[in-house]
């Protein structure tokens, strides 16, 4: 499928998703965003696909959503066209694990994007921002709620309130990205996790996806008994049985999703 707003690419189970409006910073317009939702559908039901990469350019994963597209719009036009919610719920429907490959600037919709994914690597020119509050706004797509899990409350605050960005350094520390690599090898190292990713089996790793996300929506002791029962469901699958025996056998395991 050709897109105008985004460069898809496929190569050894692992789907690139480009972001690709160099003019604007690559912010977010619905365009954008639905072609984004699409793409990440279609590889949702491609066999081929078993890990996502979404990126910017060097400068900018994305500067926040798209101002001009928003400004004149009034309270009735966003609230009864429900702005940005099939969008962010198109992303979280994807089951196949989803990194973010931060370089630049990760803003607003941008930053909240990022999050939207499993995790964020991030170039060590990364920087991430909810300064919403800057234009008489506040975050929109989790800005307030994914960040302070994130980051905690008190990070968050600071962030949303003061509009000031974090560096890549302070991002890690905080735990709101997994690691911080040269920006040069951003998309290396990024490729690098999806290749591992995409070698285990699909089952095991969607259960693990959806066991974290379990992690902010639950008490600890329904989450705890949550991840207790998926594990016990993993020993009905083939690949509990190969991936067990290839440990014993001292061998690589073939998983077959099964």
């Amino acid at each position: 499928m050709a897109y105008d707003n985004i460069i898809v690419d496929v190569e050894d189970h692992v789907c690139t998703i480009k972001l690709n409006r160099p003019d604007a910073l690559n912010a977010l317009n619905l365009e954008l965003l639905k072609e984004l939702g699409d793409a990440l559908a279609d590889g949702q039901k491609n066999d081929k696909v078993r890990c996502f990469i979404i990126t910017g350019s060097e400068k900018a994963f994305a500067a926040g959503a798209d101002i001009k597209m928003m400004s004149s719009k009034s309270f009735a036009d966003v609230f009864l066209g429900d702005l940005f919610t099939p969008e962010e719920e198109a992303v979280m429907r994807i089951r196949k694990p989803i990194i973010a490959a931060v370089s630049g600037y990760a803003l607003g919709g941008g930053c909240e994007l990022a999050m939207m994914c499993d995790f964020i690597i991030a170039a060590d020119s990364a920087k991430f921002g909810q300064p919403e509050v800057n234009l008489g706004v506040m975050a929109g797509m989790g800005g307030t709620q994914r960040l302070t899990r994130l980051v905690g409350r008190a990070k968050s605050m600071d962030m949303n309130l003061t509009g000031r960005f974090m560096d890549a350094e302070e991002a890690e520390r905080s735990g709101l990205v997994s690691r911080v690599v040269p920006a040069k090898k951003l998309l290396d190292e990024a490729t690098a996790a999806a290749r591992k990713i995409a070698e285990k089996g699909m089952i095991s790793v969607m259960a693990i996806k959806e066991a974290v996300h379990r992690a902010d929506q639950m008490p600890l002791t329904e989450a705890i008994l949550f991840e207790r029962r998926v594990f016990h469901s993993l020993f009905a699958s083939e690949d509990q049985k190969e991936g067990m025996a290839a440990f014993i056998e001292k061998r690589e395991p073939q998983f077959r999703d099964k």
